[in-house]
């Protein structure tokens, strides 16, 4: 599982604004509608679910929201950095800005738990976080999340 295979320049957003975890996942879901033809609700209403299960907001100002749809035929990833981090409930309580939204298939078992695992270690990397944190350009944060993952193959 290689990143540059969930996501791709035009599902790279730089600059989001959101000013609550709820309205994020809307916007989420509103970018998504037309990436996977599902209506915003939907996907919205999913993202919701799986928040309520627990918080995907991992630590360090990372989220990795995911949810599972039928009739979808590939994972889909969509990266957004927020111009503000937002409280997303993460488990070390810091607002959240980097996100790495996955779409998944719903009988997609163990490739949706290696993309999870490949977008956790390419994000819990610091260094690769000041990275994105430090640029406003989609083709700077594509090539720092394919770089970043190339010279972590471990997945």
């Amino acid at each position: 599982m290689d990143i540059s295979n969930l996501i791709n320049l035009d599902r790279i957003f730089p600059n989001l604004k959101a000013s609550s975890k709820k309205q994020l996942l809307q916007e989420l879901g509103n970018i998504a509608k037309d990436k996977i033809g599902k209506p915003v609700y939907e996907i919205a209403n999913v993202l919701m679910e799986r928040e309520r299960l627990g918080s995907t907001g991992v630590g360090h100002g990372v989220a990795i929201p995911h949810g599972r749809f039928p009739d979808l035929d590939q994972i889909v990833g969509i990266f957004a950095k927020l111009e503000k981090p937002v409280n997303f409930d993460a488990l070390d309580d810091q607002p959240v800005d980097l996100i790495f939204l996955l779409l998944v298939p719903e009988q997609a078992g163990a490739d949706h738990l290696k993309a999870l695992a490949k977008v956790s270690r390419v994000l819990r990397d610091q260094s690769v976080c000041e990275k994105l944190r430090g640029t406003d350009s989609a083709d700077a944060i594509y090539a720092i999340l394919s770089s970043a993952a190339s010279t972590n193959k471990a997945a």
